[in-house]
């Protein structure tokens, strides 16, 4: 399962005009996505119990509390969010407030929660756990048709979840080992055998000082040409790999924390990125007050449409 890490061949290019949204914070964004029906970005935050949505063109910021935290979503074709939260699979209506079980959680939520998912083409919706203890016994789920079915297991913290435009591959990130794998898939989208590893970072040497660390990988996107967009949290950076692990590019960022990205605005061609402040340590939140801001800039190339979830 292991693999030489790809030499660096990164783009050489301007740094984009990253800016902010101008909406409060969050403690840790997460499983942002452009809504193609409502022209708008959603996001949650993971300890604020929140989920969020702003409004480019009226320039609206809307919040809702949620009982538990939640870990990542998809839109339904009805208007409503299929939610992944530590106590379950919930359909949340954004209209009423109201959220209603679709799947009991298949884990202990004592000791582990629901983190990254995304729905494929098909309209089933994998999703990872996130243990605790930071043990591996966390799992990658896919719901499909009811059933809440687990589909791999053996590592610490479920994250990174994305697939190919070509609907054959599907990437999965497992944050704590710093490692990127990719799973294949068949002809309708189920996984055709075991995950290989696509990148391997390096980990953080003790008492190594967070400017000499390059981050280990958060939840990522894919775009129109196949590029495996990452976050890198505490590594102030996002990448760009090729289908076959090597870096295309690399932007740096004005915050230690970056979460996820995803594409939006109407041609997707504007990243939007999530990011992290909660229990960020004080010299750093007051030298990088965009902490926990989404951030965004325009791209080349355009992304993929958010996949719409089957209840």
């Amino acid at each position: 399962m292991s693999a030489p890490t790809p030499a660096v061949a990164a783009t050489r290019c301007p740094p984009p005009d990253i800016q902010p949204l101008p909406v409060p914070p969050s403690r840790l964004g997460e499983s942002p996505f452009w809504h193609p029906l409502e022209h708008c970005l959603y996001w949650l935050d993971i300890p604020g119990q929140a989920l969020l949505r702003w409004h480019p063109d009226s320039q609206r910021h809307a919040q809702w509390p949620l009982p538990s935290e939640p870990g990542s979503m998809a839109p339904l074709d009805d208007g409503a969010l299929l939610i992944a939260m530590r106590d379950g699979l919930w359909r949340f209506d954004p209209a009423t407030g109201q959220r209603h079980e679709v799947a009991p959680p298949p884990y202990d939520p004592g000791s582990q929660r629901f983190n990254d998912g995304k729905a494929d083409a098909w309209g089933r919706f994998w999703v990872g756990t996130l243990d605790d203890q930071r043990q591996p016994k966390a799992a990658l789920y896919c719901f499909d048709s009811g059933r809440l079915d687990r589909v791999a297991e053996g590592i610490t913290v479920s994250n990174g979840l994305a697939f190919s435009p070509d609907r054959r591959t599907a990437y999965w990130t497992d944050t704590t080992a710093h490692a990127v794998y990719r799973l294949e898939l068949d002809a309708e989208g189920r996984c055709a055998g075991s995950r290989q590893l696509l990148r391997q970072f390096d980990l953080r040497e003790t008492q190594q000082p967070l400017a000499a660390y390059g981050g280990r990988p958060d939840g990522a996107a894919v775009d129109s040409q196949g590029a495996y967009w990452v976050a890198m949290f505490e590594g102030q950076r996002v990448l760009r790999l090729a289908p076959d692990g090597r870096v295309l590019q690399e932007v740096r960022l004005p915050v230690r924390c970056a979460t996820m990205p995803c594409f939006g605005d109407d041609d997707l061609r504007t990243l939007y990125v999530t990011t992290a402040r909660d229990k960020r340590p004080a010299d750093e939140l007051a030298a990088q007050p965009w902490a926990g801001c989404v951030l965004h800039w325009r791209v080349d190339v355009p992304g993929l449409p958010v996949y719409f979830a089957r209840l």
